[in-house]
């Protein structure tokens, strides 16, 4: 039998069937997907067929050893323990936990080489930063540099475009944010890279598209998971959460009863039962050629437009900013609008998808030193930017999403002894009411 890889696929010529393999017309042999490659070994050798294996052409890659004594804590270390026993698996563990320093030593434990895929160019930097512990010059694979070497970091974008020329190359595979990997084309980075050895890392496993159930087949599987209150205190800083019930004042409620009932009728007249997201996919699909439709999904865009800016939030804003004068605060918001109108009326920072990068470091190293004592953002903040220290985080709108909630409640929580705060401004009779108890939920 002889393997090779072929553009994300493993060749396979030789007289037996071999599981997960398919026969190719194209190429008159049998074909598997390269992740595949770890279970085929393992077959041919407990099978005792005699076998060529031309899979991994590795980049060369000195010695791993980090420069400097990582210590871990227990927690961590039990994770990377837990990953060891089979080299695959998926940590689940809290924002600001220090998942990345158990990757650290997971790369040191393989000693081969490793490519690490994360969401943003700035986590891209941040990784290549920590990464500088092992003496070597550290790779990038982005759309602004190619520079392969024995640990490289690259995004999910370039990764997925370029899988099927380096899937072969590495030992180690690890996906920082990995709750990204199922999605529909970003899961072919896993099937097209034969690297036996996987981590992926993200502070939430559960995907609200059930995509998650693809992580065993891909990755291995959850190995370890630890929550927020099982380091609150001792690991985290100590915290609690503040609902805060604000009224709309009576024209906004006028006005968000007028937009409800619009969409409220559109979906009695057609027969739609509201039970879950894809349920409103459904309008949203027909709103492209059913003006009715089309006008009852704009309707209720407005009601919640009414019910996540209304001016009794404003109005707890201000009273909250006075009460926490001297706090480090972290202002979340679903919609730029309210951003900019938060950092206009109150003289605070502000960063949304349109902030330059430069602008934005300039930000947050203010943030940082003091220089602002508070920032206000739209969702940019939620993941793969490393925000400074804040104890002190104010929700004015979101999502039910459970992954939205932990990543907002994690940037407030650092391994400090002060208490940390997080509120969650809510219109009362409004949706918003549903939507923080689905937070409040799935916590």
């Amino acid at each position: 039998m002889h393997l090779s890889f072929y553009k994300g696929t493993i060749d396979i010529r030789g007289d037996y069937n071999i599981p997960n393999a398919q026969w190719d017309d194209r190429s008159h042999t049998m074909r598997s997907l390269a992740f595949y490659y770890r279970d085929i070994i393992a077959y041919l050798k407990n099978s005792g067929i005699s076998h060529v294996d031309n899979i991994l052409k590795l980049i060369p890659c000195p010695d791993l050893k980090c420069n400097r004594k990582i210590e871990l804590r227990d927690y961590q270390v039990e994770a990377l323990e837990r990953w060891l026993v089979d080299r695959r698996g998926v940590l689940v563990l809290p924002t600001g936990s220090g998942k990345t320093y158990i990757a650290l030593k997971a790369i040191e434990a393989v000693n081969s080489p490793a490519f690490i895929v994360v969401p943003t160019l700035d986590l891209v930097d941040q990784w290549k930063e920590q990464l500088s512990v092992f003496d070597i010059e550290i790779g990038e694979y982005t759309g602004r540099e190619k520079n392969l070497q024995p640990i490289t970091v690259s995004t999910y974008d370039t990764a997925y475009n370029t899988a099927e020329n380096i899937g072969n190359k590495f030992k180690l595979l690890i996906f920082d944010e990995v709750h990204h990997l199922p999605s529909e084309g970003y899961r072919h980075i896993a099937e097209f890279f034969a690297s036996p050895f996987r981590m992926g890392l993200t502070a939430t496993y559960e995907r609200e598209d059930g995509l998650h159930e693809l992580f065993p087949k891909l990755m291995g599987g959850k190995v370890y998971e630890i929550e927020v209150d099982d380091l609150a205190g001792e690991h985290l800083s100590p915290y609690k959460v503040i609902k805060i019930n604000v009224d709309l004042t009576a024209e906004e409620k006028k006005e968000y009863e007028k937009n409800t009932d619009v969409f409220r009728n559109y979906i009695r007249y057609s027969n739609i039962k509201m039970r879950s997201s894809s349920d409103f996919q459904k309008v949203i699909i027909r709103s492209g050629y059913d003006p009715k439709a089309w006008e009852a999904v704009r309707a209720r865009n407005l009601a919640r437009i009414i019910a996540y800016n209304s001016k009794s939030k404003m109005v707890e804003l201000e009273s909250l900013l006075e009460n926490h004068r001297g706090d480090r605060l972290i202002i979340f918001t679903r919609y730029n609008d309210l951003v900019y109108r938060i950092s206009q009326d109150y003289f605070i920072p502000c960063i949304t998808y349109k902030t330059d990068k430069n602008e934005r470091v300039e930000i947050l190293n203010g943030f940082r030193e003091g220089k602002y004592p508070a920032i206000v953002s739209s969702q940019v903040l939620d993941e793969g930017i490393d925000v400074p220290d804040a104890n002190v985080g104010i929700i004015m709108s979101g999502t039910g999403s459970n992954r939205e909630y932990i990543q907002r409640l994690g940037r407030i929580l650092r391994p400090s002894d002060k208490k940390a705060i997080l509120y969650g401004i809510v219109s009362s009779g409004t949706s918003e009411i549903g939507t923080s108890y689905r937070r409040k939920k799935k916590k």
